[in-house]
């Protein structure tokens, strides 16, 4: 199993655009994926001691839980490209970046759209989620 999994919602159009967007830029195939509604999901949120109903974007990187934009931004930081300088963002006070994320972790059913049940990978990128 990969060090780093990524939680996320899977009935939210962004999120599962997100995933996918993670998965052209991660090269190196450090990133695992397993959604919050899933059995493997729900195991790794009982196992860190996590509320099942956590509703935010998860890195279990390791022992290490990150949520929210901390979460994103190390994510970020391991991405192909450009997009590893985003990280530079981490120097902004947690509260502040984590005001912007839950502007947009709540509105994203009504900018995005919600799907009744998880998006199924593509046969080559299956390998790569856990549920």
């Amino acid at each position: 199993m990969a060090n780093k999994i990524i939680l996320f919602d899977g009935e939210c159009n962004f999120c599962d655009a997100s995933v996918q967007f993670i998965l052209k830029r991660d090269r190196q195939e450090q990133f695992t994926f397993a959604s919050l509604q899933g059995e493997h999901g729900q195991k790794l949120l009982k196992q860190h001691g996590i509320a099942s109903s956590v509703d935010s974007f998860v890195l279990v990187d390791g022992n290490q839980i990150h949520f929210q934009s901390t979460a994103a931004l190390n994510v970020c930081k391991e991405l192909a490209g450009a997009w590893k300088l985003l990280y530079g963002f981490i120097v902004i006070p947690k509260p502040i970046r984590d005001k912007v994320y839950k502007i947009v972790a709540n509105n994203r059913y009504k900018w995005f759209g919600k799907k009744e049940q998880c998006a199924l990978p593509s046969p080559e990128t299956r390998k790569r989620f856990l549920d």
